[in-house]
């Protein structure tokens, strides 16, 4: 394994980088009052911005779906790369070195591999698309114009041509500072008799990005009858390039996709070209694979698993379509999106359909049509012979379990009823009957334990007993709840108003589970008092799951609701939410006596009295002298 980044360097990327300069990347931001800034969240649809960013603090929060962390949650999320890649893809652009530990050197997998191979992809694009204005490159630009493509398009695109000599790319990029050992790593070059030797030659050329921009890889498309290669060629499986797990497009369709929770899924490159160009800017095509699990995890992201998301299958209306399709519906269930197929007239693809009938007819053709579900049904029963009870019974043994597998009870019920329609079958709950008894056997061997609790009002995962106090639900209608999350939105952002005294509050003190937890997570990052530059982010390493750090990261970028943010304000959420914490243990203390009553034990009856004394003299200074009394 590649060595962990060291913490030290994480930090210098995290303050290299200005969390308002990332974000301004992806959407526009403007002025929120305070410091900060606001826009329409990136993580989900919405009309009026909730999505806010802290430069100071170098922290955004989504005060709508609740998204939240600093730049590196920013990246990982928005850009869906794990925590290196993000860090090391900041990093270069920052311009800082990063030190891996546990291991320390490792030609095989340190930081610069992925930046060598990515940059070397970089190069390769450029080279690709300079030929593609080479005499011999001739027929690669009629292929693009017979299709519907000018150059513009190509542009876009980036595509281009790979010349058909042995080693054109190879000595280019060597002489660019790339080793041989790289160039076959890359993908870009395999071996030869005599050294590396170019891996497309004589193609046209589509670079393959990831979501977040990075060429990784290209598909190459045969031009001349001598080629004795297969029609498309892609890049072989590297360390930077794993075909089930990149779609083509997706870096163009990403934020529309995101945006109106649709995706459309093609079969080939032209195929995206097509349809962008015709206006479906969310078009994407897997990469000489079939689209499998990985690929789903990658639009579960983008769809944001929005119950209203939509994703459309565009397969050819042939038998390998056809085939394509029915394994798409193999995965449909691990969608929380809903699944069409639509096939073009007379079986004409997306680019053959733009040619043939404009840019019109590509937009009609991916609004959704037919449910995959139902599709797939209707492939199953037309194999049968519907017009005997043997057929209709076969039809329904292979066909019902299809049904049971879809989670939603209601869309079962529905679909099931269909069924009984499609087969003829005129007891429709016979069906329906069968449909769920599968369904139920189904469960009973795979089933799961009972989901966690919630808490309704909120959807927090309720804290462990270590994690939180006791006490009501959070409601902010509520003015202790209210007064409480003052007090910690001031802990988290001027600590210095609060401290020491804030140090010196009891978990119990904060009565709302949430906010309990927020409490033990600055104790355990070791109070607000003198607070270091990296408190709010220890505070955050400190939370025991991502709901209570969530919570840290909206309290530290809320706005606090003051006109002026000083140290009577903070004296007065510490005094008022100390006199709440004394009122209660007074009730309390008050209930043991009632219990004791006139006959209890002398000494421990004289023990509860003086604590109620004490206790009544502290509430009333409080309510005399305030913050000094504290």
């Amino acid at each position: 394994m590649a060595g962990r980044i060291n913490d030290d360097d994480v930090k210098a990327v995290r303050d290299a980088v200005p969390i308002d300069a990332v974000v301004s990347e992806y959407l526009q931001l403007r002025n929120a009052g305070g410091g900060n800034l606001k826009g329409l969240c990136p993580f989900h649809d919405e009309k009026s911005p909730s999505f806010q960013v802290s430069p100071s603090k170098g922290l955004f929060h989504c005060f709508g779906c609740q998204e939240g962390g600093d730049t590196l949650a920013f990246v990982m999320k928005i850009d869906h790369l794990s925590f290196s890649e993000t860090v090391e893809r900041l990093a270069a652009k920052a311009g800082i070195t990063l030190r891996y530990e546990e291991g320390g050197y490792n030609p095989g997998h340190q930081r610069g591999e992925r930046i060598r191979l990515v940059e070397a992809h970089k190069v390769a694009t450029q080279f690709y698309i300079d030929q593609l204005d080479s005499p011999e490159a001739e027929i690669g630009r009629k292929f693009l114009a017979e299709r519907g493509f000018d150059q513009a398009a190509a542009a876009h695109f980036g595509v281009g041509y790979s010349p058909a000599g042995w080693d054109h790319l190879t000595r280019f990029l060597r002489g660019k500072g790339f080793s041989d050992k790289e160039l076959i790593l890359s993908g870009l070059s395999q071996d030869g008799r005599r050294g590396p030797i170019d891996r497309f030659r004589g193609r046209l050329m589509w670079p393959i990005r990831d979501v977040g921009g990075d060429v990784v890889g290209f598909g190459a498309r045969k031009l001349r009858d001598d080629d004795n290669g297969p029609k498309y060629l892609n890049t072989p499986e590297t360390p930077i390039y794993k075909k089930s797990q990149v779609l083509y497009g997706v870096d163009l369709a990403k934020k529309d996709i995101a945006k109106v929770s649709r995706a459309v899924v093609v079969e080939g490159y032209t195929d995206v070209m097509a349809c962008h160009l015709a206006g479906v800017t969310t078009a994407i095509a897997t990469c000489g694979t079939a689209f499998g699990g990985d690929h789903i995890k990658i639009l579960r992201r983008l769809l944001m698993d929005n119950g209203s998301a939509r994703v459309i299958f565009t397969f050819d209306g042939d038998a390998a379509g056809q085939k394509a399709a029915l394994r798409a519906f193999e995965d449909d269930q691990k969608f929380a999106a809903e699944t069409y197929i639509a096939i073009a007239p007379d079986g004409m693809d997306p680019c053959e359909l733009r040619l043939a009938k404009g840019d019109q007819a590509v937009v009609e053709l991916v609004q959704p049509r037919t449910p995959l579900f139902e599709f797939a049904l209707r492939q199953i029963v037309k194999r049968y012979d519907l017009e005997t009870p043997a057929g209709r019974a076969a039809a329904l043994d292979e066909a019902a379990p299809v049904v049971a597998r879809i989670k939603n009870i209601g869309a079962q019920h529905e679909v099931a009823v269909q069924l009984a329609g499609m087969l003829g079958i005129l007891d429709t709950q016979f069906v329906v009957k069968r449909v769920a008894q599968l369904a139920r056997w189904a469960r009973d061997r795979g089933g799961k334990g009972p989901a966690q609790q919630q808490n309704p009002q909120r959807g927090y995962d309720t804290p462990a007993p270590a994690a939180a106090a006791s006490g009501p639900a959070l409601n902010l209608r509520s003015p202790a709840h209210r007064t409480e999350r003052e007090l910690l939105k001031l802990a988290l952002q001027r600590p210095e108003l609060v401290s020491p005294a804030f140090d010196a509050y009891g978990i119990d003190e904060f009565t709302a589970p949430p906010y309990a937890a927020v409490r033990q997570c600055v104790q355990d990052a070791g109070g607000a008092t003198g607070a270091p530059s990296d408190y709010l982010a220890t505070v955050r390493e400190a939370a025991p799951n991502d709901t209570i750090r969530a919570l840290v990261t909206e309290l530290a970028v809320e706005t606090i609701f003051a006109k002026n943010v000083d140290e009577a304000y903070a004296g007065d959420q510490l005094v008022t939410v100390r006199l709440r914490a004394v009122d209660r243990r007074i009730r309390d203390v008050q209930g043991t006596l009632a219990r004791l009553g006139a006959n209890g034990d002398p000494e421990q009856l004289a023990a509860v009295q003086n604590e109620l004394w004490v206790l009544t003299q502290y509430g009333q200074s409080l309510r005399n002298n305030g913050a000094a009394a504290l």
